[in-house]
């Protein structure tokens, strides 16, 4: 069931007048679209503007529009920036939910099984269902998503048809509205009301839309709906009508996105039963005895849990037999919740293209090896290899076209595009690419901090790259010791953390930045006027050509940017991202000298945070420490922390029990999860 579609057209909202390079991008991105052609290319410098013309696309084109980027924190800076360009459209943010994320695993070496187990953001989450009822509902739909969006998330038409729909005037009981409350996956709580629940009071019904700020307030008279009204969550108190809101026709959508309903799916049932003898047969003939006992064991308890409840954990794994596929089909993911509704009529922007389609490509195989131990060992069955995220030819069959985004887009994408590559060469700024130093490796650390201390007498801000994580957390420590506010960035930090974090140097609260890959695509700071690169001759991947003239191109948002690349040799990757640069800077100063433009440094404000959060919530960065807190904890008195103590330590144990699941070390860090699980309750008492 899907209700009305929300008519409302895309309208860009910009103080900001397109300049011609724009409008000539903006206007051939728009016509190639229209006239059916299904891939292009934009090659746009950092700085030149290319979100500004992808907004222009989308008010031309008016269709709903998935922008996929390579990682959550460009994703988070897109969501905001076009969160500001189309106030009166609806804007998602789609990303992964998890603060910590435990995959389900087997390691047959030391016979370890390790459950899965995850701290999902609530905040997020919520987002994510707020992009999908979107696009069930509202054509004037942009979803900005990371690479998630690949992967399986159920049916759209079984979220679509696990809908509530209920009218002020209609005639049903209010016991019929619970049961079908709980059917859609919201919990009673009369004693706290959260996303995803519904509370009782006297002849109403409070509900917390998973997706929603607020709550929804239902009054009953004898046996039918007499008010619908949106309520304050946390005071009660009735709020002023938002857009899309209607009492008259309202729509409660799910609060998860697998939704299974036992009574109409016994086929399902039948297949599943049917494949778990087969497969006990299987592993018996094979002489794995303990193997089918486990895997007959755990598939009859899910199967019981289904069906008393329509939920069990894991079940994303069974969703092939709900979701009517065959075996080896491709998974529904958030691809299939534009064409469900659309047909193909929507349009699909890739940031940052150059990273984002090779992460596309790479998802499936990583995913394929776990799982297969799982099966092998008797803990699912053979159909959990369907839980999967998209192959690369499967995205690319469900997708109508795209547009590639890049400042140095790959040559797949330029191919594909068929000699379609707009170029957006002009800063509207005037700011011409930064001027590049090359000093020897010896002293880089000591001459790097001089330089610095330079930059921060004027003001301004210094990103610093490094070839590892431990070599930007080590530096980090180091340079917080000669006194200068510093902050490093990279993977492990987690994902709301990230926007904070580029905010505070913005505002101050750091001068410089230290990171790897992360401090290249698309970090929009127009603070930072020095970009330093050490170790710049050692070639590979972080200091390849493409990925040189990405760290150059963060100086130029600053009429003072430059960089210095610490190198005792000019590498071929060097030579040829000095060569592009020194091509990108003469076109600028050409354009800016037949334009009569001045450079101007690019002022925006720090924009609101991506969600509300309390001080204090960011996970705590301790400089200096060398001894993981895991394993200093016995000689800590937890008892005697205060609250405030406690909360960091969590904050600490939770990066670390990250950073040992990346590594596959499983045991270590279901170790570290079940001692924050400890402090928490010890904490709650």
């Amino acid at each position: 069931m899907y209700v009305k579609m929300n008519k409302v057209k895309f309208k860009l909202e910009s103080k900001y007048k397109a300049i011609p390079d724009q409008e000539k991008a903006i206007a051939t991105l728009s016509q190639t679209v229209l006239r059916g052609e299904k891939y292009q290319t934009l090659l746009g410098v950092t700085g030149s503007g290319k979100t500004f013309a992808m907004a222009g696309v989308i008010e031309k084109i008016q269709r709903p529009t998935l922008i996929i980027s390579h990682n959550k924190t460009l994703a988070a800076q897109l969501y905001q920036e076009l969160r500001d360009f189309f106030p009166e459209n609806a804007v998602s943010y789609f990303v992964s939910y998890y603060d910590y994320y435990q995959p389900e695993a087997y390691i047959p070496s030391t016979d370890t099984y390790i459950e899965k187990d995850a701290d999902i953001n609530e905040t997020i989450d919520k987002l994510r269902l707020a992009a999908t009822t979107n696009l069930l509902t509202r054509a004037d739909t942009i979803v900005v998503a990371s690479v998630s969006c690949i992967y399986n998330i159920g049916s759209p038409r079984e979220y679509g048809h696990f809908v509530l729909e209920f009218t002020e005037g209609m005639k049903i009981k209010r016991e019929q509205i619970i049961d079908r409350l709980v059917d859609l996956q919201y919990e009673r709580s009369d004693f706290g009301f959260n996303r995803g629940t519904f509370r009782i009071r006297g002849n109403a019904i409070d509900v917390y839309p998973a997706y929603l700020d607020e709550g929804v307030h239902i009054e009953f008279g004898e046996e039918r709906i007499e008010k619908v009204e949106l309520i304050n969550a946390v005071t009660g108190s009735k709020t002023e009508k938002k857009e899309g809101f209607d009492p008259s026709n309202f729509v409660l959508y799910p609060a998860k996105h697998f939704m299974t309903d036992p009574t109409v799916h016994t086929d399902a049932f039948d297949a599943i039963k049917n494949d778990l003898e087969i497969r006990v047969a299987q592993l018996k003939k094979e002489g794995k005895v303990l193997e089918a006992h486990r895997i007959a064991q755990k598939v009859t308890y899910d199967l019981e849990m289904i069906k008393e409840v329509g939920y069990v954990k894991g079940i994303e794994n069974y969703s092939r037999y709900f979701d009517g596929r065959s075996p080896g089909d491709a998974p529904f993911s958030l691809l299939d919740y534009f064409n469900e509704p659309y047909k193909g009529k929507w349009m699909l922007l890739v940031d940052e293209s150059h990273m984002t389609f090779p992460q596309i490509r790479g998802m499936y195989n990583g995913d394929l090896a776990r799982k297969q131990t799982l099966i092998d060992y008797g803990f699912r069955l053979p159909s959990a290899l369907d839980n999967r995220p998209l192959r690369f030819e499967e995205f690319m069959r469900r997708i109508p076209n795209f547009i590639a985004s890049s400042a140095t887009p790959n040559e797949w994408e330029v191919s594909m595009s068929k000699g379609k590559t707009v170029e957006l060469l002009v800063r509207p700024t005037g700011i011409p690419d930064p001027l590049c130093e090359i000093r020897p490796v010896k002293n880089q650390v000591a001459d790097v901090i001089e330089e610095i201390k330079k930059t921060v007498a004027k003001k301004q801000r210094t990103l610093v790259t490094t070839l590892t994580k431990r070599t930007a957390e080590d530096l980090t420590s180091y340079l917080n010791e000669q006194g200068l506010k510093v902050q490093y960035l990279h993977s492990d930090v987690a994902t709301l953390d990230r926007t904070d974090i580029l905010d505070d140097l913005r505002g101050g609260k750091y001068d410089v930045l230290v990171g790897i890959n992360l401090l290249r695509e698309g970090l929009d700071l127009p603070e930072v006027s020095l970009v330093a690169i050490l170790d710049a001759d050692k070639e590979g991947f972080l200091r390849s050509d493409v990925t040189l003239i990405q760290t150059m191109g963060r100086a130029a948002r600053h009429v003072e940017g430059r960089v210095v690349m610490y190198a005792d040799r000019v590498t071929g990757s060097m030579e040829r991202a000095l060569k592009e640069v020194k091509r990108r800077r003469k076109y600028q100063l050409a354009y800016n000298k037949k334009y009569n433009i001045t450079p101007v440094s690019v002022e925006k404000p720090i924009r609101e945070k991506l969600t509300d959060r309390e001080e204090g919530t960011r996970a705590p960065w301790v400089f200096g420490s060398k001894e993981p807190v895991y394993e200093s904890l016995p000689h800590l008195e937890v008892d005697s922390m205060t609250p405030m103590e406690k909360k960091r330590l969590i904050k600490n144990l939770a990066t670390e029990m990250r950073l040992a699941a990346q590594d596959l070390n499983f045991e270590l860090a279901a170790e570290i999860r079940d001692k924050v699980k400890s402090l928490r309750d010890i904490d709650k008492d």
